[in-house]
């Protein structure tokens, strides 16, 4: 049976980031998924001026009640968010996820709590972190953040790979049984590596990649519609970990090797049906 996933995120015209950077490589993988839109932008904001319509929290709602309207919400078998710019908006996307989960109580929700970076700081709206830590990671099911996500999430200042494996238990004491770490920085790191972490009820795994030097506007997005859906795939945690780093790797290597500064998603579409690189995930516990 086809999977189908619920994807509430940003768009952009140009470029690829929220929307733009995870529907078509889920259409890629076999999946249907229906995006919702939060805004309409003209690019991603990375590049200092940016043109186009923020939704409001009324508008995500009423495309929602729209779909529900059509008696299809049953279908749905995980919602995935990412970057929430205001907090009747996220309010609004958990809002939708509590509908879908009546409709087909075995749906997943999968947040990606875009909040920051490291050596970035925040870049999001006053309370949108606080928001994301008390009321949407608690009730998802899975949970998507980078190291400095991880770190406010659970009010700790991990370090070495044991502490980020405790910040994990804890985040994960609060409601959601799967976390992904993506880009973690520990103390038994190999240099020119990057690494993420996978915790589940059955175990935790590490990921290691080679380290491309540089930014990547939407691989953040890529990485978690890639992981999500792989789980809903059946894959379980180890080789969804896997296969996401398989194919994120290898568009991310792509898109270097062009030169260009925008994901190379259309042009990098076999790494992400038959990726050409292979990382193993090694057991941690």
């Amino acid at each position: 049976m086809t999977t189908t996933i619920l994807s509430i995120q940003s768009t952009v015209a140009y470029g690829h980031a929220g929307n733009s950077a995870a529907v078509f490589p889920m259409q890629r993988l076999g999946v249907d998924v229906w995006p919702v839109i939060t805004v309409h932008f003209s690019n991603n904001t990375s590049y200092g001026t940016w043109r186009g319509p923020l939704l409001t929290a009324s508008d995500i709602r009423e495309v929602v009640t729209g779909i529900d309207e059509r008696d299809v919400l049953d279908r749905v078998d995980g919602v995935l968010s990412g970057y929430q710019g205001a907090v009747d908006v996220g309010g609004e996307i958990l809002r939708a996820v509590d509908l879908v989960k009546q409709r087909n109580a075995a749906a997943i929700y999968c947040c990606d709590p875009v909040m920051g970076d490291v050596g970035r700081g925040f870049f999001v709206r006053p309370g949108v972190p606080e928001f994301l830590r008390d009321e949407v990671a608690p009730k998802a099911d899975v949970v998507t953040p980078n190291h400095f996500e991880l770190n406010f999430l659970t009010g700790t200042d991990s370090a070495t790979l044991a502490e980020v494996l405790d910040a994990v238990d804890q985040l994960r004491a609060t409601g959601p049984r799967t976390v992904l770490v993506t880009s973690v920085v520990h103390d038994r790191q190999q240099p020119g590596t990057l690494d993420m972490v996978a915790v589940d009820d059955e175990g935790a795994w590490l990921v290691t990649t080679p380290l491309l030097d540089r930014h990547f506007t939407g691989s953040g997005d890529l990485t978690s519609a890639m992981f999500l859906t792989a789980l809903l795939g059946g894959q379980g945690t180890a080789r969804a970990l896997e296969r996401t780093a398989e194919i994120v790797y290898g568009v991310l290597k792509a898109t270097t090797d062009s030169g260009e500064r925008e994901l190379r998603l259309v042009q990098a579409q076999e790494e992400i049906a038959n990726p050409s690189h292979s990382f193993d995930a090694v057991r941690l516990r």
